[in-house]
């Protein structure tokens, strides 16, 4: 697929994905709801290539919230395997294609094969520098903020120390770029939990399409309408 890539006037270094509608998908073709999350971890593979093509460093996917726990318990132990599938199939190759994994969330209450998949992941792929590529987890933006709180009182962090550079490097994403462009699918215009610290100032794009069905062409759009965007970070323009 060819694009007009001299369009592409501002570049966002980190870009989030909100990944939603794998169970409209499978609903629209008569399929069970774990189908249409297949779909989008296959997509997920597709996506991170054209990302890498298209020039971003950095890419963070929601792959399963804390609230997802909440779903029946087939397809949540549906998804939980998945996960390990990915860990056991995809990593490999990412790792070959120069792929920097990163978790975002916490590994209490995960499963020991899950837990270690995701330190080997992670420390195999520690020094590849093409992309990286942060997995939302068992992930929540509150307990990120929760869980850094907790981690500064633990260091005896006294109130006259707290900045924001200094909280920052106590969330999961320490030392990553804030997003610039937070992308959700399947035309839902709310957050979810999803790095509420860290999406201050990121610019916001949605799109009707369902995750499965959002591809290259897709992400160009989106990178088109960040292309467009004037950001100011509270100030004016020019001053």
């Amino acid at each position: 697929m060819e694009l007009d890539k001299s369009a592409l006037t501002k570049i966002p270094a980190h870009i989030a994905i909100i990944m939603d509608g794998n169970g409209r998908w499978a609903r629209g073709r008569g399929l069970p709801r774990l189908a249409g999350h297949r779909a989008g971890v296959e997509n997920m593979r597709r996506v991170l290539t054209s990302a890498v093509e298209l020039g971003i460093q950095v890419l963070t996917i929601y792959a399963f919230s804390t609230e997802n726990w909440g779903r029946p318990e087939d397809e949540v132990q549906g998804l939980l395997g998945i996960i390990d599938e990915v860990l056991q199939r995809e990593v490999p190759e990412m790792h070959k294609n120069g792929v920097r994994l990163r978790h975002l969330g916490s590994l209490e209450g995960i499963g020991e094969r899950t837990r270690e998949g995701v330190r080997r992941a992670i420390e195999l792929t520690k020094d590849n520098e093409r992309i990286t590529l942060n997995v939302a987890f068992n992930y929540g933006g509150r307990a990120e903020i929760l869980d850094a709180v907790r981690k500064m009182i633990a260091d005896h962090v006294v109130p006259e120390q707290v900045s924001e550079a200094l909280f920052s490097n106590y969330l999961y994403s320490a030392g990553l770029p804030d997003p610039d462009l937070i992308i959700r699918t399947a035309g839902e215009m709310r957050l979810s939990n999803f790095l509420i610290w860290q999406s201050a100032y990121s610019e916001y794009y949605t799109t009707q399409t369902l995750w499965p069905d959002f591809d290259k062409q897709e992400l160009y759009n989106a990178l088109l309408a960040f292309s467009q965007r004037q950001r100011r970070f509270g100030k004016l323009e020019n001053v």
